[in-house]
This record gives structure tokens, sequence and C-alpha cells, in this order.
């Protein structure tokens, strides 16, 4: 008896989808990294909870200048908002089942937001 239930236990656990998927975890990273004071200080606006401070001995106390070699990846705030509308379909095709379509559309998204500070 134990042994039926344990095979149906394991039979449920495989068939049941994870929770977490490599795509849905980028997702979310990338969602954290657009809500940042970073990229409110790209956008002009105010982060989500307000103004935030990292209390971390390693953070920098203002972001590092960007080169001429980081010009192709200068955040803008039209690139950070279409970052976000890009962000929302990703996660929508993650919850779809589309992993694929996922990954490209956070690859887009992660070169519209660029280098945020």
């Amino acid at each position: 008896m134990m042994i039926r239930l344990a095979v149906a236990a394991l039979a449920l656990a495989a068939a049941t989808p994870a929770l977490a998927t490599p795509c849905s975890d980028e997702v979310d990273t990338l969602q954290r990294r657009l809500d940042s004071a970073g990229a409110a200080s790209v956008t002009g606006s105010t982060p989500p909870g307000g103004p935030t401070s990292s209390n971390s001995p390693k953070a920098l106390d203002k972001p590092p200048a960007l080169t001429k070699s980081d010009a192709d990846v200068k955040p803008t705030a039209a690139g950070v908002n279409e970052a976000k509308k890009l962000v929302a379909q990703a996660r929508e095709q993650d919850k779809s089942g589309d992993a694929q379509g996922c990954r490209d559309t956070i690859m887009k998204a992660k070169e519209k937001a660029g280098a945020l500070p």
C-alpha cells in the first residue's frame, strides 16, 4: 500500500509543472531592475514604494560614469518604458508555456533597458 502511495505521489509530482521556470526568474529579475531607483532616475520618476537605499557597505555613492563604449547601452526613459512592456509580454509568454518566446522577448527587453545605473 505504501509503495503504491509513493508511486502515485511521484507520478503527481512529475505531472505538476514547476512553479518557477528559468525564464520566469529572468522576468522577475529584470522587473526588479526596471523598478529600481536607477531606472527611476533615468525615467525621472520615483521608484515604486518611494526612494530606497541599499544600506550595503559595497554600494557605490553614485552610479559609475558611462564610457564611450557604453554609448550603445545608455538607458533612456523611452527604452525603460518599452522594456517594461516587453517584460509584461514575456511574463504572458512564460505563463502560456512559450519558453523560447519568453527568452527572446526578455533579450529584447534587456537591450531596450540598456545599462541602468
